[in-house]
């Protein structure tokens, strides 16, 4: 879910993507459905988006007027820099677009410090509710530019938001009224917690723990400490003939549910540290993983 692409963009604009995951990829399938003038620069899928490779490309490319880039990328599990990329992009005319479906309400974002026009999330990776509720956050200015632009009519970011401020909240279409509830109740279960700073604290509580245990079980992440992010961890298949499948299936079976790898330059699988999971849960689960 990428609205911005499609509804900020006009024809004589051109938009730079710089992807190192799938996430940033599609972001590049979507320009290219939406027949979007783009330039896609792709990276390995361990290498973070480096903020000078941003600046050079903004400097060699002059009629970049958008840039977009995903922010935790979960195809590894990467945590792109998103400040020091934001000081860069500041320097430049053009507008900054930032996928923050799965580190938004579980990472800490100054959105007006870091310049940031467009943000895009979901109700149901950090904010803890339920699938099938996106949601942009934008700089009024910039989504008043929007009107006409987009490609999309159920994606047409300027007449939904335009609805609601003239409707008293109206949706275009038919509410999803149960997903907004339990959005709702997911935005007060995180200021009981004690807002986005005390989840991000325990996202990485729970990451260390998994790493410390898988690593003590013989499984190696396959990202260093210093680019993993607190949201989700790849580990590399302990040996040649590991089975996924069974080992999936082992885990299952005790009521643990992981991803297979998504890269492709190595076997990997991968474990989400996200949701109502606590330490505690973290601890168990290396001990089930002990015990298969």
């Amino acid at each position: 879910m990428n609205p911005p692409i499609g509804s900020v963009l006009r024809p004589q604009d051109k938009l730079l993507i710089v992807a190192n995951g799938a996430y940033g990829k599609r972001m590049a399938e979507i320009a290219t459905y939406y027949k979007i003038n783009h330039l896609l620069v792709s990276l390995n899928e361990t290498e973070i988006i480096d903020p000078i490779q941003v600046k050079n490309l903004l400097n060699e490319n002059k009629d970049i007027t958008h840039f977009s880039m995903v922010h935790c990328e979960t195809t590894t599990g990467i945590l792109n820099p998103l400040k020091e990329i934001s000081d860069v992009v500041k320097n430049y005319p053009v507008t900054f677009i930032v996928d923050a479906m799965s580190s938004f309400g579980g990472i800490p974002i100054d959105i007006k410090d870091l310049g940031i026009d467009f943000l895009i999330s979901s109700s149901n990776k950090c904010i803890q509710g339920v699938l099938r509720f996106g949601f942009v956050i934008a700089l009024k200015d910039k989504l008043k530019e929007c009107k006409g632009i987009a490609r999309s009519l159920s994606l047409d970011l300027y007449d939904q938001w335009i609805t609601m401020e003239e409707g008293n909240g109206k949706w275009r279409f038919t509410s999803p009224t149960h997903v907004v509830i339990a959005f709702f109740q997911a935005l007060k279960e995180l200021e009981e917690e004690g807002g986005i700073e005390s989840r991000y604290l325990r996202y990485k509580e729970n990451n260390k723990l998994l790493i410390e245990g898988m690593k003590s079980l013989g499984f190696k992440p396959l990202l260093p400490m210093n680019v993993q992010s607190p949201i989700i961890t790849s580990f590399l298949y302990p040996f040649s003939n590991f089975s996924f499948i069974d080992f999936y299936n082992q885990l299952k079976s005790k009521g643990y549910v992981i991803y297979p790898g998504k890269i492709s330059m190595a076997d990997t699988f991968r474990m989400g540290n996200i949701g109502n999971i606590y330490p505690k849960d973290i601890e168990n689960l290396i001990e089930s993983i002990k015990n298969s």
